[in-house]
């Protein structure tokens, strides 16, 4: 049984490394995607919108803490059009972790945002997932949870 176990956990290894592989996929550094992540921050407060486009991958995933869900068109969109302005964007207590070519950084954020002319602070729990392709480090998902009023 013990071999059965281990001939499916090698099959499994070569079949990711090949997948990995194929996809153009690279291995990232916490310090690639904390990197990244500031410069996704300092974009989209100063809506540099140009630089958006380069750190947000085409196939994003974005889960706002209001259940809102956008891709990578509607997001920078809704930032281009005003609709949206981050004015100050914070984070803490973030935890990087790896896997091969994909990060996560968990952690909780405090963002100053304007939507629809209203001004707001939240707030929030986080999980971004970012992952190299190609040699460039790629914002993928985004997952937040408002945190309860104190």
């Amino acid at each position: 049984m013990r071999r059965v176990a281990a001939a499916m956990l090698c099959f499994a290894s070569i079949a990711f490394a090949t997948a990995v592989h194929a996809a153009g996929c690279e291995p990232i550094t916490a310090d690639e995607a904390v990197k990244a992540e500031d410069a996704r921050y300092a974009a989209q407060m100063s809506n540099d919108f140009d630089a958006m486009d380069r750190l947000i991958a085409n196939d994003l995933v974005y889960i706002h803490s209001s259940a809102l869900v956008d891709n990578k068109q509607t997001y920078i969109e809704s930032m281009r059009t005003g609709a949206v302005k981050y004015r100050v964007m914070r984070r803490s207590d973030v935890v990087v972790r790896t896997f091969g070519c994909v990060a996560t950084l968990t952690g909780n954020g405090n963002f100053d945002v304007t939507v629809n002319d209203k001004e707001m602070t939240v707030e929030l729990r986080f999980h971004a997932i970012w992952a190299k392709r190609d040699g460039k480090v790629q914002f993928i998902s985004w997952q937040a949870t408002r945190l309860p009023a104190k």
